[in-house]
Formats: C-alpha cells, structure tokens, sequence
C-alpha cells in the first residue's frame, strides 16, 4: 500500500480472507496440538495485529525484527514439529534460530531500501533510526549467524552432519552482500530481496534433507 500497488480497500478484503482461512485451519491444529498450539496462536494473531496497529506497531518502532526472529523461526519450527510428535526439545528451538534470522535478513534489506519513504511516513525502523551501514550489517550477520547454527548442532549432537549442507548458501549469500555493499537504487535492492528469499528457500531445502540424511 505505501508503494501504491495495492489499495487499501483489498488489502483490507484480502486480510480478511486470509485470516478466516487461518482460522480455520488453526481450529484443526489447536485439535491436533492442544494448550500449546492455541497459546502460539493467539500470540501469532495479536502480535500480527500489533506489527502494523495498536499505539506503539511493533513495525514502527523499531521491533519488527524481534517480531521476524521469534515467529519466523522458532515459534514456526518448533510448532511445526510439536503438531508432529508432540513434543519439544532444545534442539529444535535452536535449529529454527536460522530460518528466522533468514527471514530477517529480508525484513532488513526492505527496511534499508526504504529509508527514504520510511522516514516520511514515521516508521522509525532500524534502519531509519541507525542508517543504512547498520542495515548492511544486520543483513550480514542473520546470514553468518544462520550459517553457524548447523554448525553448533552437529557438533554438540555428534549427529546429523549432513545438516552443513546448508552453509552451501554462504556460497549464493556473496552476490547480494558484494551488491548492498556497493549502495545501489531501490529498484536494484528488490532483485537483492528476491535473492535472499531463494537463499533462505535453499539453505531450509538444504539443512531439512542434510538433516534427514
């Protein structure tokens, strides 16, 4: 909507339509799941909700990131995986630190590509409130850190060392970094944010097969 591409009318129809199929689809879950799966959903809806509204919008002051991390990875991975086996275990918790540092590294390179319009419109993301250097820096440590965290498993399992697989993406990761580094326009930021979200697609393809071998 802050683009224009999209008017505020759909936006509003298609959040509507989109929330009555989480619904239902959550309805099954909190059957399969119980306590557990009805608490993150609840938690999902209202932080959703506050990302963007409420007085404080978790995406204007600077917490969207906190937001992405927790949600993206391991609430995600470790919801996912209790549906399955119901239950839970550090390891996985950890294991979901990666997707969701992944998915932040996208949040950071559309909140550095839209300092300018941010700035107008008050949203004092991270990256209006540091600059875009710090941006940069962001962007590159969810990648690394993402990069360590199949490192730490296998050597504190003793297991799964397939699971590096995925450090094959630090590889995919050196042509959007050498590309943020060098300042580019918003247009070519947004082929920047299409690459990352393939790398976060390879690295999970990568760690969940690595995994399983």
């Amino acid at each position: 909507t802050q683009a224009g591409l999209v008017k505020p009318a759909q936006m509003k129809k298609a959040f509507i339509i989109t929330f009555g199929l989480a619904v239902l689809l959550g309805a099954y879950l909190v059957w399969r799941g119980g306590l557990p799966i009805l608490i993150i959903g609840v938690a999902s809806v209202v932080c959703a909700v506050l990302y963007t509204a409420g007085p404080f919008p978790l995406a204007y002051v600077g917490l969207g990131e906190v937001f992405v991390v927790v949600f993206f990875g391991p609430v995600a991975t470790g919801g996912t995986y209790y549906l399955q086996t119901l239950s839970i275990n550090a390891d996985i918790i950890i294991a979901g630190l990666a997707p969701g540092l992944l998915s932040t590294a996208i949040l950071a390179v559309n909140n550095f590509r839209d300092i300018k319009t941010d700035k107008i419109a008050g949203k004092k993301t991270l990256a209006v409130r540091f600059g875009y250097n710090f941006g940069v820096a962001e962007y590159i440590s969810c990648i690394v850190v993402a990069c360590l965290v199949p490192l730490y498993l296998s050597i504190s399992s003793r297991s799964h060392y397939f699971c590096n697989l995925s450090l094959l993406t630090l590889v995919i990761a050196v042509g959007p970094i050498k590309t943020i580094l060098s300042k580019p326009d918003p247009e070519t930021l947004n082929n920047v944010l299409a690459q990352t979200g393939k790398l976060l697609l390879i690295y999970s393809v990568l760690f969940s097969a690595g995994w399983l071998l």
